[in-house]
């Protein structure tokens, strides 16, 4: 698995994704200052005070409220836009990193759509409760974490199994290697944590995720062989 993740991160930066790479992040910047914007408006047209300091006060506590609510949007907005480029990583790792297997095949764009706006509520909803959860010591970080771990391996990995597999098929993989998926999610949701780096998490998830299930369903050939 950490091979998986090292060869995805150096799939980020290698010339035959850098197209892909300035898409993903120029969609995730944009979903990013398009949710800010409406934050601060939100914000603005809700909360009036008195002028003076306690305007001021309360102006820079939302404003470093608004830049950790973006930390935690990152794996939400990432999400939908990674539904936009998936088929496109996918074939590209498919076809450079495993160039004797077969490719997938795209998804439904209606299905792409869906799943991913699905998928952003879900995230956005758990990732709510977490942020909840920073007026606890101790347990904030590693609630983002678990949230985050469990709910990106999820979807990153279904869509990349959905390239070859049918929808319950795929689900039932993923339930059957709950652990290794679990673990991918972790990392995928480290990287969610590095400011910055976190706008290529499409990229990097779902080229991770194409590698760990190519390297699941090789197992499982390889077992089935053996029990004939």
């Amino acid at each position: 698995m950490i091979a998986d993740a090292f060869a995805a991160l150096s799939d980020v930066v290698s010339k035959p994704f850098r197209a892909i790479l300035l898409r993903t992040l120029g969609l995730t910047l944009a979903g990013l200052i398009a949710l800010w914007i409406v934050l601060v408006w939100v914000f603005n047209h809700f909360v009036t005070l008195p002028w003076g300091w306690a305007e001021t006060t309360v102006d820079i506590i939302a404003g470093a409220g608004f830049v950790v609510a973006m930390v935690f949007l990152v794996a939400p907005v990432s999400s939908l836009v990674a539904g936009l480029f998936l088929d496109d990583i996918a074939e590209k790792v498919e076809r450079t990193a495993f160039p004797s297997d077969p490719v997938g095949s795209p998804l439904p764009l209606p299905q792409v759509l869906v799943s991913s706006l699905k998928f952003f509520g879900v995230v956005i909803l758990a990732n709510l409760i977490a942020l909840v959860l920073l007026l606890l010591p101790g347990i904030n970080l590693v609630a983002f974490l678990l949230v985050n771990a469990y709910l990106l391996g999820r979807e990153y990995f279904e869509l990349a199994a959905l390239r070859f597999r049918p929808y319950e098929e795929a689900r039932t993989l993923r339930r059957a290697v709950a652990g290794q998926v679990f673990g991918a999610g972790l990392i995928v949701a480290l990287f969610v944590m590095i400011p910055i780096v976190n706008l290529a998490t499409p990229l990097f998830a779902t080229a991770f995720m194409v590698r760990l299930h190519k390297r699941i369903s090789a197992q499982g050939r390889t077992s089935a062989q053996g029990a004939v």
